[in-house]
């Protein structure tokens, strides 16, 4: 199996669709009002919003886009305007990782995993 891509929730796509293209996604379908497909700019996988009348509760969504140069990307995405809850830093995982929500609270990840990403040190 390979990873096609992530499907997450929005109330606008007309809103959601530029600011994904904000962070760097390419718009590959735009069946608005219900759906909208991007390509990663690196990488074979895709990721996609679709219109529900309503979000579900909790945590939400979590998405992680690997950056290989994490800090130079969210400084160009500061400069666009773009608000982060929490700046480029190390985890105890051995990643780096900024975060930020779209506007629909979904939490997008941005981060460096190197090595890391599949072979930390803990792997089984």
């Amino acid at each position: 199996m390979n990873l096609n891509q992530i499907t997450v929730p929005s109330l606008d796509l007309e809103k959601s669709i530029p600011f994904y293209q904000k962070l760097g996604l390419q718009l590959i379908v735009e069946a608005v009002p219900h759906y909208a497909r991007f390509e990663c700019p690196e990488g074979d996988a895709t990721f996609s919003i679709h219109q529900v009348e309503e979000l579900p509760s909790g945590n939400g969504v979590y998405v992680y886009f690997e950056c290989s140069d994490l800090d130079e990307h969210v400084k160009s995405l500061l400069e666009k305007g773009i608000a982060f809850e929490e700046l480029p830093n190390d985890k105890n995982w051995k990643w780096r990782e900024a975060r930020l929500r779209d506007l629909d609270n979904n939490q997008i990840i941005l981060f460096f995993g190197g090595e890391n990403r599949k072979n930390p040190p803990w792997r089984i």
